[in-house]
C-alpha cells in the first residue's frame, strides 16, 4: 500500500466519458464510486449509488485517471538560474516546494517522482503531504542523487577554497553502495545516479561517462536488494549503455542514445525517460533567468538528438514513461510535453499511457495508480474534449481529484 492519507466516505463521480487508457476505448455515461480514498467500482449512470454518497456530476467532462511525472524537482526554481540561486537561504528552496507541489496537483498530476533534491527536502515535502498538512501529489522521492567527484550530480561551480562538494559522491563500488544505505536510512524511496555529465553543470561535455560499469552495477545491486528502484541520468550513448547492462530501471534524457542502446532497452526491458519539451522553455526563457551561456549550449546540442533519439525508440519499441524535468520549466506545466510527444512519433493513447499505466508499472505501483479501475486509489482528472484528438486538453483540466477529494472543480 502507498502512502498518504485518504479522504474518508463515499463519493460518487459521474462524467461524459471515461478513457480506459489501457484498451483505448470510452466508457460512456460513466459512473466512478470511490470509498474511504479508493475506486469501490466503475459503474454506468442509472446504477446505484451507495446511499450518503457525495455526488460529483461532471457533465461534458472526459475522465481519466490521475496523470504521473516520474521527472520532476519540485524543490527547484525555473526562473532562479545560474548563479543567482545563491541569493537564497538553504531554506528558501523547502518552501517553494510547497507551492509548486500544490502546482502540479492543480495540472492533474496526482503521483509524481522527485529525482533530487537537496537537504531531504522532497522526503519533508512527502512526509508532509501524506500527512495531509498541505496540498500536493503522491511523492517518490530520492533525496540527494549519488555522483563521481567533479560529475554532473556533484557540486561543481565553485573554486577548491570553497571545498564545495555533494554528501553523496561514489568514487568506487563500495562507496556505491553505502550511499544507497544511507539514502535508504534517511528517506530514500528511489535511487537516483548521475552516469554521465549534464547540461546543467560545469565541466565535462554532456554525454561524457562519469560512472563506471561497476560502480553502477554495485549501486543498482544494492538499490535492488533494498526493494528501491534506479533512475539513473544519463545522456551520452556509452553511461546510456552502461547504465542498462548495470540494471537500471528507468533511464533519464536518453539524449544521445545509439542503435545499439536502443536494441539493448529493448532487450533488456529498460524504461526510457525523455524530457523532449523543456528545451523550448529553456531556449526562450534560460538567458532571462540568468543561466549560463555555457549550458545553454549545451542544452543545444543535444536538443534535437533527443528528439530523435525519442522518435527512433519509439518507433522500435523500447518502453517509456512520462518524465519532464520540471524545474528546469515552470511547474504545473507538465501536460504541455504531451503535444511534443505526439509531434514526435507518439499516438495520443501512447503519450498518455506513458504518464499512465506505463509510469505506474516502472514505479512498481500498478495495484494502486495508473488505471481508474476497482482498487485504485481516487486520483482523477477531467478534461473538456477530447484527448484522443487533441492531447493538448490536458494541459488545463477541469477537474482534479487525488484520493476521492477534488481539489480542482469546473
Amino acid at each position: 500500500m502507498l502512502a498518504g492519507a485518504a479522504q474518508a466516505g463515499t463519493v460518487a463521480v459521474s462524467a461524459e466519458r471515461l478513457l480506459d487508457v489501457a484498451s483505448g476505448k470510452y466508457v460512456e455515461k460513466p459512473l466512478v464510486v470511490i470509498t474511504d480514498g479508493r475506486i469501490a467500482y466503475v459503474a454506468r449512470q442509472g446504477d446505484a449509488v451507495p446511499e450518503g454518497a457525495e455526488r460529483v456530476d461532471l457533465p461534458g467532462v472526459t475522465l481519466l485517471p490521475g496523470l504521473i511525472d516520474m521527472h520532476v524537482h519540485l524543490t527547484s526554481v525555473a526562473e532562479i538560474g545560474g548563479y543567482n540561486y545563491l541569493e537564497y537561504s538553504d531554506a528558501f528552496w523547502t518552501a517553494v516546494a510547497t507551492r509548486y507541489a500544490k502546482d502540479t496537483l492543480e495540472a492533474g498530476f496526482t503521483t509524481v517522482r522527485n529525482v533530487g533534491s537537496e537537504f531531504y527536502a522532497d522526503v519533508g515535502l512527502r512526509e508532509a503531504i501524506d500527512g495531509g498538512y498541505i496540498p500536493g501529489p503522491r511523492v517518490v522521492s530520492a533525496a540527494y542523487a549519488i555522483g563521481a567527484t567533479g560529475g554532473h550530480c556533484d557540486s561543481t561551480f565553485f573554486p577548491p577554497s570553497m571545498d564545495e562538494k555533494s554528501p553523496y559522491l561514489a568514487d568506487s563500488p563500495d562507496q556505491g553502495r553505502e550511499a544507497v544505505r544511507r539514502l535508504k536510512k534517511y528517506g530514500a524511496q528511489v535511487i537516483k545516479i548521475c552516469a554521465t555529465g549534464g547540461v546543467f553543470s560545469r565541466g565535462a561535455s554532456v554525454g561524457a561517462q562519469q560512472l563506471t560499469l561497476e560502480e553502477m552495477k554495485a549501486i543498482v545491486d544494492e538499490a535492488h536488494m533494498a526493494g528501491l528502484k534506479v533512475a539513473a541520468h544519463a545522456h551520452g550513448a556509452a553511461g546510456i549503455k552502461d547504465a542498462i547492462r548495470a540494471g537500471v530501471d528507468t533511464i533519464e534524457h536518453v539524449s544521445l542514445v545509439d542503435d545499439e542502446g536502443v536494441r539493448l532497452a529493448k532487450e533488456r526491458g529498460t524504461w526510457f525517460s525523455m524530457d523532449i519539451y523543456n528545451t523550448d522553455y529553456t531556449q526562450a526563457e534560460g538567458k532571462k533567468n540568468g543561466v549560463l551561456e555555457a549550458n545553454l549550449a549545451k542544452d543545444r546540442e543535444v536538443a534535437e538528438a533527443q528528439r530523435e533519439g525519442f522518435r527512433k525508440s519509439l518507433k522500435a519499441g523500447v518502453k517509456h514513461v512520462f518524465g519532464t524535468d520540471a524545474g528546469i520549466y515552470p511547474h504545473g506545466q507538465n501536460a504541455r510535453q504531451f503535444a511534443v510527444m505526439v509531434r514526435f512519433g507518439a499516438t495520443p493513447l501512447q503519450a498518455i499511457q506513458s504518464a499512465t499505466v506505463n509510469a505506474a508499472e516502472a514505479l512498481g505501483w500498478s495495484a494502486d495508480v495508473g488505471q481508474v479501475a476497482k482498487g485504485r486509489y481516487g486520483d482523477l482528472v477531467g478534461v473538456a474534449g477530447d484527448p484522443l484528438a487533441d492531447v493538448t486538453v490536458l494541459e488545463h483540466p477541469v477537474f482534479v481529484m487525488k484520493g476521492g477529494e477534488a481539489v480542482k472543480r469546473p
